[in-house]
């Protein structure tokens, strides 16, 4: 097996965490935290992919709140809309790449243009770990 045929589904997390717009705001944030994740996507009733929410993002309640004295608010008003997306079916070598090029810590994966999971730096990271382990590389 070569590693450039190991695929994100065989390392991506099925099912991950997700959010609606409509969601309180400080609830998605406290799943942020218990999970111990870093952002999640934002899918809307029919399950499409309509944004992303990041710790980055949630910094900006806590500023909103120092700054404008507003504090609160929906995932919908803070999700980064325009979000970068990855197939399920490419080579985790190509995504390792692109984390190294990128500032995101996370990509929501797609296949047939639905979400079927998240792939982060550390979930590559294991893969390679494993990968090197069972004698791939």
């Amino acid at each position: 097996m070569q590693l450039h045929s190991v695929l994100v589904k065989d390392f991506m997390k099925a099912n991950p965490v997700t959010f609606t717009p409509d969601m309180d705001i400080h609830k998605a944030m406290k799943v942020l935290v218990e999970q111990w994740i870093s952002g999640a996507a934002v899918i809307d009733l029919r399950g499409n992919l309509v944004g992303l929410l990041s710790e980055t993002d949630c910094l900006r309640v806590g500023l909103n709140a120092a700054y404008h004295d507003e504090w609160g608010g929906t995932v919908g008003d803070y999700m980064t809309r325009e979000v970068k997306t990855i197939e399920a079916d490419s080579s985790i070598v190509e995504i390792a790449e692109l984390f190294t090029k990128t500032p995101y810590r996370r990509y929501p994966v797609l296949q047939e243009n639905r979400l079927v999971g998240q792939l982060s730096r550390r979930d590559v990271m294991k893969g390679f770990v494993k990968l090197h382990q069972q004698g791939v590389w």
